[in-house]
C-alpha cells in the first residue's frame, strides 16, 4: 500500500515546477555545508504513514526549503564543552558506561538540546526536517531504504540483547546496554549517521495526537507543528523524540515513529539530539573553524567495526 501511495504522490508532483515551493518561493540550491553538516535539498517528501501507528497518520506530501543537518548526534564532549562555557545547562549522561567522549550525549532536557543548538548558531530540527533527513525524498522507512533494521544498519536491540548484545560495564544492570560512539554504522540518506538507533533525538515540535489533529500547523511548506512551534502551546505539554535507540528494537527506529516526552525530561529518559541550520544560519556559521570530527568506522574499535560482536 505504501508503494502505491508513493508512486501516486510522486506522479502528481512531477507536474509541479521543480525549482519552486508552493507559493512560488524558489528552492535554494545546496551550497557548501558548514563543518560536519550535510545539505538536505528542498522540495517535496512523503511524511508519516497510512499503515503504521495511529499517531503517525495520515501520510502526506510536505514541502521544505533547503536546510542543513548535523552529520552526527551531539557528543558528550561537545555538550560538556558547552556546559563549561556557561552556554548550556548541565545534564547527562547518568549511566556508568556512558563516558566515551564520542558517545552521544543523552539524559539532557529538551531545553538543554535547544540551548546547545542555539549556542552554535543552529536550531533543533523540526519534525518534518528530521523525518526527511532520515527517510530521504522518497519516504523510505529507514535511512538505508525499506529493508528491516538490523545491527548491521543501526545500534538497536536484537536477538542478543540491547545495543546489539553489548553490555553496560561497571553496572548492576549490565543488560541495559549502552550507546556506541557516533558514526559506528554506515551513513544513510544524505550521508547522515545514526538517524536510526543509538540515541533517540529531540525535535523542536510540540506533540500532537496525529497529523490530522494538528491540522494546518503540520502541513504545507516548512511546518513547525502545533502552535507554529512557539515556546508555549496551550493544550500541548510534550515534545517529540525520533529515531529509536540502543535500548529498543528496530521497530522503533523506523523514520515515521513518533514518541512524546515532556521537555523537562520528566519522567527521565536518556534522549539525545542533533542540530539543523536554515540557509541563513548555515551562511553565518560556514566560515567558522572546522570542528573536531567524530570517529569513523575503524576495525580496531569494537564500537565502529561493522562485523564486531558488539554490532
Amino acid at each position: 500500500m505504501i508503494g502505491l501511495f508513493l508512486t501516486f504522490a510522486l506522479a502528481l508532483l512531477s507536474t509541479a515546477p521543480a525549482d519552486t515551493l508552493p507559493g512560488g518561493t524558489r528552492i535554494a540550491a545546496c551550497d557548501a555545508a558548514p563543518a560536519n553538516m550535510a545539505c538536505i535539498s528542498g522540495g517535496p517528501f512523503v511524511r508519516g504513514t497510512d499503515d503504521g501507528d495511529a499517531n503517525a497518520r495520515p501520510a502526506a506530501t510536505i514541502w521544505l526549503q533547503t536546510f542543513y543537518m548535523d552529520l552526527f548526534e551531539v557528543t558528550i564532549a561537545e555538550y560538556k564543552a558547552c556546559v563549561a562555557a556557561g552556554r548550556c545547562p548541565k545534564g547527562g549522561p547518568f549511566y556508568p558506561d556512558f563516558s566515551r567522549k564520542h558517545q552521544p550525549i543523552v539524559g539532557v532536557t529538551w531545553f538543554g538540546a535547544k540551548a546547545y543548538c542555539e549556542a552554535h548558531g543552529k536550531q533543533l530540527p523540526t519534525e518534518a526536517q528530521w523525518e526527511k533527513a532520515a527517510r530521504g525524498p522518497d519516504g523510505h522507512a529507514f535511512p538505508w531504504g525499506d529493508e528491516k533494521a538490523t545491527c548491521r544498519h543501526a545500534v538497536i536491540r536484537d536477538h542478543r540483547g540491547r545495543s546489539c548484545g553489548t553490555i553496560m560495564a561497571r553496572s548492576s544492570t549490565p543488560n541495559k546496554g549502552r550507546t556506541f560512539v557516533v558514526g559506528s554504522r554506515p551513513p544513510g540518506a544524505y550521508g547522515l549517521f545514526d538517524m536510526a538507533g543509538n540515541a533517540w533525538e529531540y525535535v523542536s515540535d510540540w506533540y500532537s495526537a496525529d497529523y490530522a489533529a494538528c491540522g494546518a500547523d503540520c502541513s504545507g511548506v516548512d511546518p513547525r507543528g502545533p502552535c507554529g512551534g512557539v515556546d508555549e502551546c496551550p493544550g500541548h505539554g510534550e515534545k517529540l523524540v525520533k529515531g529509536g535507540s540502543w535500548y529498543w528494537s528496530g521497530t522503533y527506529a523506523v523514520g515515521w515513529y513518533r514518541r512524546p516526552q515532556p521537555p523537562n525530561n520528566r519522567p527521565f529518559h536518556h534522549f539525545g539530539f542533533r542540530c539543523a541550520a536554515t540557509l541563513e544560519q548555515a551562511a553565518a556559521i560556514r566560515d567558522e573553524p572546522l570542528a573536531p570530527e567524530a570517529p569513523r568506522m575503524d576495525a580496531r574499535n569494537p564500537d565502529t567495526a561493522r562485523g564486531s560482536t558488539g554490532g
